[in-house]
């Protein structure tokens, strides 16, 4: 018996070697992943995006925690179930999807180490993913093609590259010209989610009628068919995608790889524990309209009682909060409870200026037009500057300062520049209204501020800062960033966390 113990002791310890070393694997397997890959770079600038409802989970099963596992908990699995998975996915897809290190690496990234971020993003797919099968659906391509766009932007349709693509598919100026994609001084159409689906899919069409290979497609489309070619030509004629690898730049070297990982992670959000924060708008609450006027975000966001922020965050094409006159119609995207109000109220929409700028407006237009006049007095004997400033109905101190007077001394003869009563009302209202301005404004901020104050939150035994995060309805970052806490911090009983508000 004691033997047997024995022997039960020593393959415990074997076994429980054995998956410490494949749990090691699949962490170890993270660091091929170089400290500046864009893909994980893409993946971070979602901490940035503001316009998440931290409070509102989706899925079907809502809330992280409610599939089995504790709310902070992460699910690791060893590499020959996560192989399973994948062998599923590649049976019922035209890519060939394999499992190695290399997609590991990012499957790791993805379901451990950016775990915030990619819970964004899946908030975000339920606003793109519908565009994205649509216009793929349209044109007879693989849906799977959708995950190409995690890989580009993480679903960031303000997302730019530090070469200088930009938008969700993360279009080159020259590359989105071809695809008849507008840039100007106003207008990105890189960034238009719908006009770049559309040009994502006529430049991966194209690709495919070169290359009758989808890997081939995603590593042209990010490198361009020219270095695809040159790999092709150094491998001396190879067209699987893992021998042209080698060969390849070393961004589209771990392409592919991220791709087969999205794909997974997408397919595999519960079995890791992750669910969606979502975005103010999801694709079934919007709605387009065509406007071909010159209408300011502020202008929209006045008639329709709907954040400035908000209507820049669905429309991300312009450039400067405002669409631009011209000669074609551009796409507004809003909400679809919002709609109405637009179409009901659109030449409002148009001529419509707040009361204080409205104020501003005619009060320089007197300026310009020269209504206020200045005139020029000439200083007779016996008269002073308080005699001069009480006949124009000015002060003393106006008339030093028109005149640049050191002193109140006046000579006979002497020639004196006098503004008119109103231009010097013109004057005084323009700096009140700036004034109001500024202090509206500060009021404003001042409020915000005021709302945002803080709550106090004492650690309790078995506290984690996802708990108390999901708790206050707030994010993890956002905890962290309010408490000066770092990734690496721990928390312990007692301790006195700042949480919003309940």
């Amino acid at each position: 018996m004691k033997y047997i113990f024995f022997l039960f002791l020593i393959t415990s310890v074997v076994c429980n070697s054995l998956d410490a070393q494949t749990l090691k694997s699949s962490r170890d397997s993270t660091l091929e992943l170089q400290a500046d890959d864009p893909i994980a770079a893409a993946l971070d600038s979602l901490a940035y995006m503001k316009l998440f409802e931290t409070t509102r989970f989706g899925g079907e099963f809502g809330r992280p925690g409610n599939f089995g596992f504790a709310p902070d908990s992460i699910p690791v699995y060893p590499p020959e179930v996560i192989a399973e998975r994948i062998a599923k996915m590649d049976a019922q897809s035209p890519f060939k999807l394999v499992y190695n290190k290399e997609v590991q690496a990012y499957i790791s990234m993805y379901s451990e180490r950016k775990r915030e971020q990619v819970s964004r993003m899946i908030g975000l797919s339920e606003l793109y993913f519908p565009m994205f099968e649509e216009a793929l659906s349209k044109h007879k391509m693989p849906l799977e093609l959708k995950y190409l766009a995690i890989v580009e932007s993480a679903l960031n349709p303000a997302a730019r590259s530090r070469v200088g693509a930009q938008g969700l598919w993360q279009f080159m100026y020259a590359t989105g010209k071809l695809f008849k994609l507008d840039v100007s001084s106003y207008v990105d159409e890189r960034c238009d989610p719908i006009q770049s689906t559309e040009a994502a899919c006529l430049y991966m069409k194209y690709l495919y009628s070169i290359y009758k290979d989808w890997s081939l497609v995603l590593a042209a489309y990010n490198s361009g068919p020219g270095n695809v070619n040159k790999a092709i030509r150094r491998s001396g004629g190879k067209t699987n995608y893992w021998d042209l690898r080698p060969y390849l730049p070393r961004e589209t070297a771990g392409y592919v790889p991220a791709f087969i990982a999205a794909a997974y992670i997408m397919n595999h959000t519960r079995e890791h524990n992750l669910y969606p924060i979502m975005p103010k708008a999801i694709f079934s609450e919007i709605d387009t309209v065509h406007i071909n006027k010159r209408v300011t975000f502020s202008q929209l966001s006045h008639v329709l009682d709907m954040p400035v922020e908000d209507i820049a965050f669905l429309n991300p094409a312009f450039l400067h909060d405002l669409i631009p006159s011209t000669d074609k119609y551009h796409v507004l995207t809003l909400p679809k409870s919002k709609i109405a109000t637009f179409i009901n109220n659109e030449e409002t929409i148009y001529t419509y200026k707040s009361s204080q700028q409205s104020r501003m407006d005619s009060l320089m237009s007197i300026k310009k037009t020269g209504s206020a006049s200045t005139k020029i007095h000439t200083v007779r004997s016996g008269e002073s500057l308080s005699i001069v400033a009480r006949k124009y109905g000015v002060s003393v101190n106006d008339l030093k300062k028109w005149n640049n007077l050191k002193s109140s001394r006046l000579l006979r003869g002497q020639r004196l520049k006098v503004s008119s009563n109103q231009e010097n009302q013109v004057e005084e209202a323009v700096g009140k209204l700036s004034e109001d301005a500024k202090t509206s404004e500060k009021t404003k901020t001042e409020s915000t501020t005021k709302n945002k104050s803080v709550s106090y939150y004492k650690v309790r035994p078995g506290d984690s800062l996802w708990k108390i995060s999901v708790k206050h309805g707030m994010s993890l970052d956002e905890l962290r960033k309010l408490n000066g806490l770092s990734s690496r911090s721990v928390i312990k009983p007692g301790m006195k966390l700042k949480v919003k508000p309940q």
